[in-house]
């Protein structure tokens, strides 16, 4: 059985309930993209992870690419997340927010008025985007970031992440991953600029780390977190030659700004080329603060992550879908229950809350057959 995934868990100066962790998952149930009382209740009822990652929160109105998603830039945002976090502190959890700015995947109509479609480069993404007025749409171009642009954008997420802490949450998770702003920066083929923040590993690399040590500065490192996905192919990423050299130094370069965690996710699970050992072993040689691995784990193999050492704490996402009592079912080895994947990201008949919160624990699924 598993000795150590369900352990109280050490996560710079927090300690969690076990070291299991809920990834961060769109669910789109943000109306006017204001958190609201359904989602808290979502929250609060996976709140026996270790840690909750909140869903892709945008930082700012252009950052609000997919329909209904969250953002953290006003008063009424702070106010909306404030019941999520009050809900899962209450229940004796620890909850992040994930800063999601999509950057070059969203449109137009998914965006508040005045806000636009902007990426490091005018690289338009493949692929199509739902949007509530008109289904499925192609990705628009996106109008490539001015040099002169990138400090108030910087800004947009030291802001956020200062919102963040005064609607309570314990810190927050940047998303450098799935093919969004920031890993738009990263990848050659994205980011096709000539300034000093393309062209060579190290500028493209650059506003990454300058967000991330701005975020840092505000409201501490070890409230900082970030999340990467190293070989990664989602949102139209593809690959490209320096992809190891480029994440030796960002692991390199977070360790030195310190922060509490990184969170390396793997989506071979789900069909993607799967993230080579030796870039996970390359990237923990450089990076000794706390490890999190995501994709496609159960209760053995995150054990086997955990007593390795290759992580420090482990990310489980679909599976908390279904089972809002994951951490229970997997310590008992209970079976687990199904989600239905057209309410992923909509409600069904039955309204928003339907594969949503009405997904029961064990016992009370036990106790109405």
């Amino acid at each position: 059985m598993s000795q150590q995934l369900f352990s109280p868990a050490q996560l710079g100066t927090f300690t969690l309930q076990n070291h299991v962790v809920m990834a961060p998952m769109t669910r789109s149930r943000a109306l006017g993209n204001v958190p609201n009382a359904l989602m808290a209740e979502y929250y609060a009822q996976r709140a026996s992870a270790g840690l909750i990652i909140t869903e892709g929160t945008s930082p700012a109105p252009n950052g609000l690419g997919y329909a209904r998603i969250p953002g953290l830039f006003n008063q009424a945002q702070v106010a909306g997340w404030r019941l999520s976090t009050d809900a899962v502190h209450a229940q004796g959890g620890h909850i992040f927010v994930q800063l999601m700015h999509t950057g070059r995947i969203g449109h137009q109509l998914n965006l508040p008025e005045g806000a636009e479609v902007i990426a490091p480069s005018a690289v338009t993404a493949a692929g199509e985007m739902w949007t509530d007025q008109q289904q499925m749409q192609a990705h628009p171009q996106p109008r490539a970031l001015r040099p002169d642009e990138l400090p108030a954008l910087k800004q947009e997420f030291v802001r956020s992440a200062q919102l963040a802490i005064e609607a309570g949450f314990d810190g927050v998770e940047l998303h450098g991953a799935n093919g969004y702003l920031l890993e738009q920066f990263l990848n050659p083929v994205a980011n096709q600029r000539t300034d000093s923040y393309g062209g060579s590993v190290e500028n493209r690399a650059r506003f990454v780390l300058e967000v991330a040590a701005a975020v840092a500065a505000a409201i501490g490192p070890e409230r900082t977190g970030i999340r990467l996905s190293p070989w990664g192919v989602a949102s139209d990423m593809p690959h490209y030659p320096e992809i190891d050299a480029t994440y030796a130094y960002l692991a390199t370069e977070l360790q030195r700004l310190n922060l509490v965690y990184v969170h390396l996710v793997d989506h071979s699970a789900m069909g993607a080329p799967a993230v080579p050992a030796e870039t996970v072993a390359a990237f923990r040689e450089r990076f000794t603060n706390s490890l999190i691995l995501s994709g496609g784990y159960d209760a053995p193999r995150a054990e086997e992550a955990l007593q390795s050492g290759r992580a420090d704490l482990v990310a489980f996402g679909r599976p908390f879908i279904a089972n809002p009592d994951l951490v229970e079912r997997l310590r008992t080895g209970a079976p687990l229950a199904q989600p239905d994947p057209a309410t992923f990201y909509a409600p069904g008949p039955e309204g928003f809350q339907q594969g949503y919160t009405d997904y029961p624990a064990l016992r009370l699924a036990e106790a109405a057959r």
